[in-house]
Order: structure tokens, then C-alpha cells, then sequence
């Protein structure tokens, strides 16, 4: 599969979701790169948004499953990654899998749920796996961790550390629709809702074809230090308390890959680091205390950082060899 296949694949889902979704075609193709990326999305919003909705539209679209959690104080690790049980009637422990062994997996509320629950997310969203009274066990191909949390509602909450928030390739906000797509919605929801009807436009081998395809799109030397350099920047800026790690850069640059792949190009533009820097960076700075009461502040880091970075022009491409 080349970048122009991924394009297709890419277009077919966008088109497929839209049978459902109205609107929030950027919200669409950033949860596209992050399956093709092997990232995970934080969708921070209010509720009756849609991200529920949007994330069974995408999982109808791939024919992978979907499985949802409620995330609640109460909620035991065992109770994601699964349980050994004795089966009396064949006399012999038995693994039952819990609900992280799907394609898709909405963490509803995610800070909701206590520090320890929270953590037993690490290894399933970096590793692809579980580990389970000593045994491994592979998750499915796609995985996908969408998790959502409410932006107002701070009470009986656990914020996300920064272990955690540095797992996410995109920090992401629905928003509410305009009025004409207000209006659109009504008349989509009026009878019926077209969810059901949805059916399936690619396979889960088409997209782990495609995984391992687009890492071809080619970035030159430049790009790369210019992503560098604002991944590093953030290390400085006055308003930051902790910058970007080490896998920020890795993952602006699987995103941005990933972005250009789905355009059907097959090579990285400065538009493409512009347009990622900030879901994908902006959750990963640590604030100092005075800034994290302003809800945008981390967004206009970024923002401010990419004003002063001179940009790379085009050249041909350099090889990375």
C-alpha cells in the first residue's frame, strides 16, 4: 500500500463517518493519524458533544470493536485488563478479558477513576499488551485508547499525571457545533440514528497495512530540526515548568508523517508541523502554577513558540540514510 492507498482508505472513513458526524472533519482526521500513528486521543469537552458517537462511527468504519468504560472511583484495574477464574466444570483456571481487549476503547471520564486504575493504562497504550498474574497477554490490532474527560466538572476528580498525558499523541476539544450544523444534526437524528445503519468501509488488515506503510513519507533534515527545535523550546519558554519529553518529538513526527500520508503525499510539509504541533504538544507542557488557571495557556505556548521559529524553506529532500 502507497500513500495514495492510504489516501483512499483515509477518505473512505472520513466519508463514512460523516454519514454520522456532522461537521469536525479535523476532529475526524486527527483520530485517523492517531490509528495510523499507533497513538491515543485525550478528548477533553463537555458532555452531549458527540465523542461517543464519534469514536462507534470509527470503529463501525474499520470493522474493529468497540468497547466503552465508565470510569468511576470505584473501578479496580482488574476490572479493564481481565481475571484468572476457576471454571469448576473443566476443574482449571480460565483468563476472562476485560474490555481493553478490543480495537477501539472509549475510557469514559478517565479522571474519574483513582491513580492506580489510571496507571493500569500505561502498559496497554505503550506496549499493546497486558500482563496478567505473570502472563502477557497481546491486545488487538488496531488498539486505540480515546479517553474523555469534562474540562468543568473538578470535583471527585483525579487529574491525569504527566506519565500518563505524555501516552496521548493528541490532546483534542469537539466544541460545539455552529448553527447550521445544529440544524443538521436535528434533521440527521430526527427518525433514526444513522449510527445503526453504519457499516463497515475497511478492514483492520487494510489499516495495519497502512501502519506500516506510511513511515515511507519522507521528512528532510530540515523539518526535522525544525521539529526539534520546537520540542526543545518548550524546555525554555518562561511559562512552562516542564517542557515536552523526548517522545514528544517522536511523536510529532509520526503525526506529522501520518498526516501527509492520508493527503497522499508522500513527503512532510511545514504546514503539517504547524498544524500538529499543537494537539500533540500542547498537553505535555507542564504550566507554572499561575499559568494553568488560564484553560488555553498551553495551546498559546505552542502558538508563541511557532511565531518565533523561523521556517524551514522548501528544498528537495535530504536523505535521513
Amino acid at each position: 500500500m502507497n500513500v495514495g492507498n492510504i489516501a483512499q482508505t483515509a477518505n473512505a472513513i472520513r466519508s463514512n463517518v460523516s454519514k454520522v458526524i456532522v461537521g469536525k472533519e479535523e476532529i475526524v482526521d486527527q483520530l485517523i493519524i492517531a490509528i495510523l500513528a499507533s497513538g491515543h486521543v485525550l478528548l477533553e469537552d463537555v458532555p452531549g458533544t458527540g465523542k461517543t458517537l464519534l469514536a462507534k462511527a470509527v470503529a463501525k468504519s474499520i470493522s474493529g470493536e468497540f468497547k466503552r468504560i465508565q470510569f468511576t472511583p470505584d473501578l479496580l484495574p482488574s476490572d479493564l485488563t481481565g481475571i484468572h477464574f476457576y471454571n469448576q466444570k473443566l476443574g482449571e483456571f480460565e483468563f476472562r478479558p476485560g474490555p481493553l481487549f478490543a480495537n477501539i476503547v472509549l475510557a469514559d471520564e478517565i479522571n474519574r477513576a483513582t491513580p492506580r486504575t489510571q496507571s493500569s493504562l500505561l502498559e496497554c497504550m505503550e506496549e499493546r499488551q497486558v500482563s496478567i498474574d505473570g502472563t502477557t497477554h497481546e491486545l488487538g490490532r488496531p488498539f486505540l485508547v480515546i479517553a474523555t474527560q469534562n474540562p468543568v466538572e473538578q470535583q471527585g476528580t483525579f487529574p491525569l499525571p504527566e506519565a500518563q498525558l505524555d501516552r496521548f499523541l493528541f490532546k483534542l476539544k469537539m466544541g460545539y457545533p455552529t448553527t447550521d450544523e445544529g440544524i443538521a444534526i436535528m434533521k440527521r437524528f430526527m427518525a433514526d440514528s444513522p449510527l445503526e445503519q453504519l457499516v463497515p468501509v475497511v478492514t483492520t488488515a487494510q489499516i495495519e497495512e497502512a501502519k506500516q506503510q506510511y513511515t515511507s513519507v519522507q521528512v528532510s533534515d530540515d523539518l526535522l530540526g525544525y521539529m526539534l527545535a520546537i520540542v526543545e523550546a518548550t524546555r525554555k519558554h518562561p511559562d512552562a515548568a516542564l517542557g515536552a519529553s523526548p517522545r514528544s518529538s517522536q511523536a510529532l513526527l509520526r503525526a506529522c508523517q501520518a498526516k501527509a500520508a492520508i493527503q497522499g503525499r508522500d513527503h512532510v510539509l511545514p504546514d503539517d508541523i504547524k498544524a500538529m504541533a499543537v494537539p500533540v504538544l500542547a498537553h505535555r507542557v507542564a504550566l507554572r502554577s499561575l499559568q494553568r488557571l488560564r484553560p488555553e495557556a498551553a495551546e498559546n505556548v505552542i502558538q508563541s513558540i511557532l511565531s518565533t521559529i523561523p521556517v524551514p524553506a522548501d528544498e528537495p529532500l535530504i536523505s535521513r540514510a
